[in-house]
């Protein structure tokens, strides 16, 4: 079965316009996301689907730089987007990392990717949020996103990708737990300023292992610097 990663990025952003291509070290958002996604167990390959349009090529052309795959299609019908993406690199087993978590851990993505690999339809990491919010990934097999393209109808569902997935009767659905304690306050994902300042702050501490640390080399950094953690902590929510 062939699996591969889907990373969903676009240049406009709300909240934070251009973020996924803001620098992070010395490389870009983007980059780190798709580097990470690369180093996944069991991923044969890494596509980044990205929205149509010349506001949009400025993406494309990082995630080719950065080694990726591209898929170009709708911006608001990410479902939609996520689907022709899987048929066009003939993906068994689709990954789905959005472009926002440059901390995305390849070996716990690798986990709930195993769980569909022995027969879940779907399996995620945060149906129960026992992780830093920036470590969320979903695995599903290429028939049952066949199944929620034809299904999904709500604006919602099309433009989350799984929310249909997640809520349906008969599909066989694995949840991974985290461990829960501080860890599930943390926010690690990138939405504002304050979480540009957090992660450059903690790439700056990792060094040359920020393209590679696994979430628990940087729980432990945060808990020895817990100061870190003030500089997004008025931004978490779930």
């Amino acid at each position: 079965m062939k699996a591969v990663a889907i990373v969903q990025a676009r240049a406009s952003s709300t909240r934070l316009p251009g973020k996924v291509l803001m620098d992070l070290g010395g490389h870009s958002v983007l980059w780190h996301v798709l580097t990470r996604c690369a180093s996944i167990p069991g991923i044969d390959e890494v596509c980044c689907a990205v929205p149509e349009g010349a506001d949009h090529d400025p993406v494309a052309a990082e995630a080719e730089a950065a080694g990726a795959d591209t898929y170009r299609g709708a911006e608001h019908d990410v479902l939609d987007r996520y689907r022709e993406a899987a048929r066009a690199t003939a993906a068994d087993v689709i990954l789905r990392v959005t472009s926002d978590c440059p901390l995305i851990d390849p070996w716990l993505c690798g986990e709930v990717l195993e769980a569909v690999r022995h027969g879940a339809d779907y399996a995620a990491n945060n149906f129960t949020h026992g992780y830093p919010h920036g470590l969320d990934c979903e695995a599903f097999t290429r028939d049952s996103l066949e199944l929620c393209w034809v299904r999904a109808e709500r604006e919602a569902e099309r433009e989350h990708v799984t929310p249909w997935l997640r809520t349906a009767n008969g599909i066989d659905r694995v949840s991974l737990e985290g461990p829960g304690g501080d860890a599930a306050s943390w926010r690690w994902t990138l939405d504002y300023p304050e979480d540009l300042d957090f992660l450059r702050s903690v790439c700056a501490r990792l060094g040359p292992s920020a393209s590679t640390a696994g979430w628990q080399e940087v729980a432990d950094l945060l808990r020895r610097e817990p100061a870190l953690l003030g500089l997004n902590a008025a931004r978490a929510q779930r």
